[in-house]
């Protein structure tokens, strides 16, 4: 049944990578994600489960040990906040282009730049747009709690083997630092050698080549062979777009307006749903919970239901392209963001609303 804790968001990713039976974290410090890390090395997993936490020299090492591990089969992970993240995007790219299995996290800081430790959300771009070099996706879930921070560790490696690609948790430095009651998953043993190789045929293990290739790399001088790989790479994502699509639709069913968040501005949302509903006006709420891949067809569907949007980000205005992608231009879309770590109070979101779209 897990255990009950009462936990911060980035303990919890933490303690659920532990238990989930996560073979490596290879990390570096920066704040408002060192908790993480801090947390690994205090517990130690290493002498009880076998897993391996080292501090890379660099966020570029880092990725690149996850390269490494991912190679061999081994369930890898790493976390990092904005800047940190920015530095790994070639090898995330090596990753995806080699088709490689890890999970990595982002607790996204107020940019650009150094910007600023406050929580952001202005990594939408980076996470759902590919933000290394090349045609390719990682699959995004944007957790809105410390459960689902916790939840998520499992979910990102099952799809990040299942599919072979690298997995992006993609939260914010207010989640990360936050305190809730969390539901931990019981232990799940690290797998075995053997488990390994059965269940990774692709895997480089260091020993006899007994596999059809142990070379490790998406470097391709032909470019029909080049143009192959990306078209089965565009083929996967297609899959995972039908396959792999999450997201919450709160009080939408009599809904004459609806929010569109994720994450942190998705809470914040909520109250302000209750707000609106408390004054008798029908607004409601729909959160993406992978951002690729996008709910397009339900958030299309939705929007041949209602009056108009409003789509609240701690950003100038990113995921907005994608909700006017899915529901075109048929109803007001309108944008609310804020920036440099400040947090939008839901009383300020439900007057936004009713300025942009409602009227009056």
């Amino acid at each position: 049944m897990g255990e009950l804790r009462l936990m911060k968001g980035n303990e919890a990713i933490a303690e659920a990578a532990i238990r989930v039976g996560c073979d490596g974290y290879f990390g570096y410090p920066i704040t408002p994600q060192s908790e993480v890390m801090e947390y690994l090395m205090a517990e130690k997993p290493y002498e009880t489960t076998g897993m391996v936490v080292l501090q890379a020299e660099s966020e570029v090492a880092a990725i690149n040990m996850l390269y490494g591990g991912a190679g061999t089969g081994k369930m890898v992970m790493t976390s990092s906040s904005s800047p940190g993240i920015s530095l790994m995007q070639e090898g995330i790219s090596y990753l995806a282009g080699t088709q490689l299995p890890a999970l990595i996290v982002n607790i996204v800081r107020g940019g650009p730049g150094l910007g600023t430790i406050q929580p952001s959300q202005a990594d939408y771009f980076q996470a759902v747009k590919g933000g290394g070099h090349g045609d390719y996706y990682t699959i995004v879930y944007a957790p809105a709690s410390v459960q689902e921070m916790a939840d998520f560790v499992k979910l990102g490696f099952d799809a990040a083997f299942h599919y072979r690609t690298p997995v992006l948790i993609l939260s914010d430095g207010a989640i990360g630092q936050m305190m809730e009651k969390v539901y931990l998953p019981d232990p799940i043993p690290r797998r075995t050698e053997e488990e390994v190789i059965s269940q990774c045929p692709w895997a480089s293990t260091g020993k006899p080549p007994t596999r059809e290739h142990h070379i490790m790399t998406s470097l391709d001088l032909d470019p029909a062979g080049q143009e192959r790989l990306n078209l089965l790479l565009q083929e996967k994502y297609r899959v995972i777009e039908e396959k792999e699509v999450l997201y919450e639709k709160i009080d939408c069913d009599d809904a004459e307006y609806v929010f569109v968040a994720f994450g942190l501005s998705a809470r914040i949302c909520q109250k302000a749903v209750h707000l609106a509903r408390e004054q008798g006006i029908k607004v409601g709420l729909f959160r993406p919970i992978t951002l690729f891949p996008f709910p397009k067809k339900p958030l299309q569907e939705l929007g041949k239901k209602v009056k108009g949007m409003l789509v609240v980000e701690m950003n100038a205005g990113q995921m907005i392209e994608d909700v006017i992608l899915s529901v075109g231009f048929q109803i007001p879309i309108k944008h609310y963001g804020r920036f440099g770590g400040i947090i939008p109070t839901p009383d300020e979101v439900f007057r936004m609303l009713k300025e942009k779209i409602i009227g009056g």
